[in-house]
């Protein structure tokens, strides 16, 4: 993303802009969502430096959190893919501007829970015992959804619900609240 672009700095500061309830409703998701990536990454963290820790163990621990996490992050990514990145591309488009690097995120960050939650389904049908290699392995893509995420929201937060809230009519804004309420 060009951060020199006239989108970066024409919406001033996100702290002061007034929201609208769909976009504010967006906003406010993310401190549960980045609380249960920290506690994710903070066990993941544990783990890989603790040489004795039972790998098995450790991945079922964090394969009940991610499922916690992703219960939480679906509806909110699809409020975000389904509606408003599509109301959005009316106005910017989806080649190479914001949506392009949101959608790519999204794509990194599902991507990468799917391959963790696949993998441990493999193991739990087979009842196996994780190696630490293997576990190590599984951190690997928890560790790509955290940094994906927590910058993405950062990106959210500064640049595209800014823009959404200054491109987007009041009764665009109407539509994503009824839209938002058919997504649980």
């Amino acid at each position: 993303m060009n951060f020199n672009s006239p989108c970066s700095g024409a919406f001033g500061d996100p702290k002061e802009i007034n929201y609208s309830a769909p976009l504010k409703q967006l906003i406010d998701e993310h401190p549960s969502l980045l609380a249960k990536m920290a506690e994710f990454n903070q066990m993941v963290e544990t783990f890989e430096e603790d040489n004795t820790t039972d790998w098995t163990k450790a991945v079922n621990e964090l394969h009940d959190k991610i499922t916690t996490f992703i219960t939480e992050l679906e509806p909110h990514s699809n409020r975000e893919e389904d509606v408003l990145f599509e109301m959005m591309v009316k106005y910017i488009g989806r080649d190479g501007g914001p949506i392009a690097v949101m959608e790519y995120e999204h794509s990194t960050a599902k991507l990468n829970l799917k391959q963790f939650m696949d993998k441990v389904s493999v193991i739990k049908e087979e009842n196996k015992e994780v190696s630490k290699e293997e576990a190590f392995s599984l951190f690997h893509h928890l560790k790509i959804v955290y940094i994906t995420l927590t910058d993405h929201f950062m990106k959210e937060e500064n640049i595209l619900f800014p823009m959404a809230e200054q491109m987007l009519s009041d009764e665009e804004k109407q539509e994503l609240i009824i839209q938002f309420e058919k997504i649980k």
